[in-house]
């Protein structure tokens, strides 16, 4: 027998089959082999009975890497197209369905050993042994370390020994958030819910659009579907953005469904992640829930694919393959003839057309659960508050607001993104903005560590006394973070307990968890957070919702600026006025006339949809065109810039062949040069003809030493 191999090496030059003569072994298999002068893991794509190659050029599987095949004949599928679609290396595609440390050897399997009751013994004489007898006689088994500890090595080994217990070491799984939830029965469903349900049943289309207002019930219509995959013997994928959400998320799955749901993401440990993914092939888990890489899960016979807050920028991978989570996400809803849901209350512009033009289908939840009303929003002009000697982040309406709902015992979130004390540290005397080494971005100063720290790359350098420029120590820190408003809330509210949640405070597995936890509890009054905060939470005591610079990422350069700011305004002023109070939204800006925040305040989608697809009609952006860059990332500026060059000079062929089929060709320098000591240069394309993109392709497959050339198609962030 033969076995079909790709080599687990990332590079063109060995993007191919190589036969390898082999025992029993299936296909999905990994395998080490021989590989020129060495030894290296690879993928069994196919086994066959004979090869073109002669026997004597044939070297032999060393061995398998796996007991059972790694990989599904779907995943191998899959990785084609994806390979295909993304013109990268096949192993690069197999890559993502294996949790990381699983192909390095980093982690291994975990077992512990159980004591088994297995029949009496004399302990008259033993008062240890025949307390461990009982408990034992009783509980049948238990784990042996913890017997141990509570009655002592020496009873264990004395009773196994006399052949009243038995050790058995078993396999242990590391359970990330083991124990919080408990467990519930379905909810019934409103007429809303089971409409949307029976829609998303019987349509013929694979993809349907839930299209409801925040609060409207959407996760339990999710949850029924998943019910019913499970009924008919199939699995189920949840997706959500952020992996502030995926715990809360698996505590409902986890409620519903115990232990049939398995968590992939990220924040997990080495461990849980590896065990996780093994409950979920080997069968044990049958729900996948976990932010972009969960669409990868090991699970088979898939019957219900679910993607939450669709219109989410984390679900577009920034590193190779760069795949959008909805491609590959199709492309298995289709392999195994399931649907897949898409939800929002913002829908992605592109996404809303497919729905109303009937490409997908189309499901609106306009209200939500009970007819409880939106919460009122009230729209204050900064301007305003300036002239009126009013320096502080907060309004004068939104503090009045505040007093009024930490009286009444309620809670609170106040919204900016933007995180740290203050946004940029300057000289007022020579105008000098400190900057990373690394990156062209300024620094952000973080009070806690009285540090300058880069959100790019991480770097932290120490606060000047003085400016490093000119001498000056008139240093002032510029703009509103999210540490300067905790700060300010507690001066302002010494009674009320504030907490923060953005990147800084939210480190570790359970660091999201742990704040949100803390809140849902009522250990604070206010939640000062960034988009973390803006998405999915459900927390009924929270009756104002303060969003501070609302207008700030309008002026982002992005044609989504728009789209992203509406999206965030709406997802954030949802958390208010969930439970029976009413809620209360205070939008503050230096734009209050812009029709965004308009569109925003009255919740109103479908008039911000029709102006934004009419003006990208009249521009030529997204859905009419497709937006293609091509970014070259070195460690020498005047390198990346000659490959930038060479490679723009391939593309102009393509360009200057059928210019009618672009509306934009331009090379330039990325809006950021440098991130990470890496330099950044970029050719910035708008097709009208899709068809072109393998041409563009083709065209950036070249190899420098020590430059990376790579495709991005309608990336997530031009920056």
């Amino acid at each position: 027998m033969y076995a079909e191999v790709i080599v687990d090496v990332a590079h063109s030059d060995v993007d191919k089959i190589f036969d390898y003569a082999c025992g029993s072994l299936a296909a999905g298999m990994r395998v080490v082999v021989p590989f020129g002068n060495g030894v290296t893991t690879g993928f069994v794509m196919r086994v066959k009975e004979t090869s073109d190659l002669p026997a004597e050029r044939v070297k032999k599987v060393i061995r398998a890497a796996d007991e059972i095949p790694a990989l599904t004949e779907e995943n191998l599928s899959i990785a084609r197209k994806i390979a295909a679609r993304y013109r990268v290396p096949l192993a690069a595609a197999l890559r993502l369905f294996l949790p990381a440390e699983m192909r390095t050897g980093k982690v291994s399997e975990s077992y512990r050993t159980v004591a088994v009751f297995a029949g009496e013994a004399d302990v008259s004489r033993a008062p240890r042994q025949s307390e461990l007898l009982s408990f034992l006689r009783e509980k049948k088994e238990a784990d042996a370390a913890a017997l141990r500890e509570r009655f002592g090595a020496a009873a264990v080994k004395s009773l196994a020994e006399k052949g009243a217990i038995r050790l058995e070491r078993r396999r242990s799984f590391r359970d990330p958030y083991r124990g919080q939830s408990e467990t519930q029965g379905e909810h019934p469903l409103t007429a809303a819910q089971k409409r949307a349900v029976e829609y998303i049943e019987n349509t013929q289309k694979t993809v349907t659009l839930v299209f409801g207002v925040t609060g409207s019930g959407k996760t339990e219509v999710y949850l029924h579907l998943i019910a019913k995959a499970l009924a008919r013997g199939q699995t189920a994928i949840f997706l959500v953005p952020e992996i502030s959400l995926t715990p809360q998320m698996l505590m409902q799955l986890r409620a519903r469904f115990g232990r049939a749901a398995a968590i992939l993401h990220s924040g997990l440990s080495a461990g849980e992640r590896f065990d996780e993914w093994q409950r979920l092939r080997a069968g044990d888990a049958r729900i996948a829930i976990g932010a972009r890489s969960a669409v990868f899960a090991p699970v088979e016979n898939v019957g219900i694919i679910v993607i939450d807050e669709e219109h989410d920028g984390s679900y577009s991978s920034e590193s190779a393959p760069r795949y959008h989570t909805f491609d590959v996400a199709r492309l298995r809803a289709q392999y195994n003839g399931c649907k897949l849901v898409l939800g929002s209350a913002t829908p992605a512009v592109e996404t809303y057309r497919r729905a109303a033009e009937g490409e997908f289908g189309l499901v609106t939840m306009p209200d939500r659960i009970n007819a409880r009303p939106l919460p009122a929003v009230s729209i204050v002009d900064m301007r305003r508050e300036v002239r009126r000697g009013n320096a502080t982040a907060f309004s004068s309406v939104l503090r009045e607001k505040l007093a009024r709902c930490l009286s009444e015992h309620n809670q609170a979130i106040l919204f900016l993104n933007r995180r740290g004390y203050s946004q940029t540290v300057i000289c007022q005397s020579c105008g000098y903005v400190a900057k990373c080494e690394n990156c062209d971005v300024a620094l952000t100063y973080h009070s806690d560590e009285d540090c300058l720290k880069c959100h790019y790359c991480g770097a932290r350098y120490k606060m000047p006394a003085a400016c490093p420029q000119c001498g000056d120590r008139r240093i002032r820190y510029v703009g509103t973070g999210t540490q300067r408003v905790a700060a300010e809330l507690k001066k302002l509210y010494p009674a009320a307990r504030v907490l923060r949640m953005d990147v800084d405070t939210t480190s570790g597995k359970e660091g999201h968890f742990r704040i949100l936890q803390q809140f849902a509890r009522r250990e604070a009054d206010i939640l000062v957070g960034t988009q973390m905060v803006a998405k999915g939470h459900d927390f009924p005591q929270v009756t104002l919702v303060g969003v501070l610079d609302a207008d700030m990422s309008l002026h982002f350069p992005d044609y989504r600026s728009g789209e992203r700011t509406f999206q965030l305004i709406t997802q954030v002023a949802g958390r208010s006025g969930r439970a029976q109070a009413a809620g209360e939204v205070v939008l503050q800006t230096y734009d209050p006339e812009n029709y965004i925040l308009r569109f925003a305040a009255r919740y109103d989608y479908e008039g911000f949809y029709e102006h934004e697809i009419s003006m990208r009609a009249a521009t030529g952006f997204p859905p009419f065109a497709r937006i293609v860059r091509v970014m070259a990332s070195g460690d020498d500026e005047r390198e990346t810039a000659y490959a930038i060059k060479e490679v723009h000079e391939r593309l102009r062929r393509i360009y200057d062949a059928d210019p009618q089929k672009f509306l934009f060709f331009r090379q330039m320098r990325s809006p950021i040069g440098r991130i990470r000591n890496k330099y950044r240069f970029q050719v910035l394309m708008r097709l009208l003809d899709p068809s072109l993109l393998k041409e563009v392709y083709a065209a950036c497959d070249v190899k420098y030493k020590n430059v990376l050339v790579y495709v991005e198609e309608n990336p997530a962030n031009l920056n």
